[in-house]
């Protein structure tokens, strides 16, 4: 007779990821024409970087604003006044926020924005704690 067994570990590691940001893959419009921007983060030279996709932008119209652990991008593209007879680009407002890593330093943060991309690095410059075993007392 054959035993089922139960791995634990998924067979496709990046399958959940994929789901997380399914909403980032596909965004379409919601409530009062609120976009996702698109961004992709990873860690450089001890910085923690990250990049959002703002083709068209001038940087006159981004906000980066960052408190409580939380890095958030806004953005705003406004519809000209121009008669189309097509368009498919997106106008209104547009918003990401990010969870910062362990150890970013809110104080040491650069931005950057150059054809299209927003570039955003975070010093890891807080000391990082390593885990620490506390002495267990034993009274009789």
């Amino acid at each position: 007779m054959a035993t089922l067994t139960r791995r634990q570990r998924f067979s496709f590691p990046e399958i959940p990821e994929w789901f997380e940001t399914f909403p980032a893959r596909f965004a379409m419009p919601t409530m009062g024409d609120l976009y996702t921007i698109r961004i992709e983060d990873y860690m450089q030279d001890d910085r923690y970087v990250v990049r959002a996709e703002l083709p068209g932008m001038s940087p006159q119209d981004i906000d980066v604003v960052v408190g409580d652990g939380m890095l958030t991008i806004n953005a705003e593209r406004a519809e000209t006044d121009t008669q189309k007879s097509r368009s498919e680009i997106r106008y209104g407002s547009m918003s990401r926020s990010t969870t910062l890593p362990p150890g970013a330093d809110e104080n040491d943060i650069t931005a950057d924005y150059s054809d299209g991309m927003l570039t955003v690095s975070v010093g890891m410059g807080r000391d990082k704690t390593e885990p620490k075993h506390i002495e267990i007392q034993h009274t009789v």
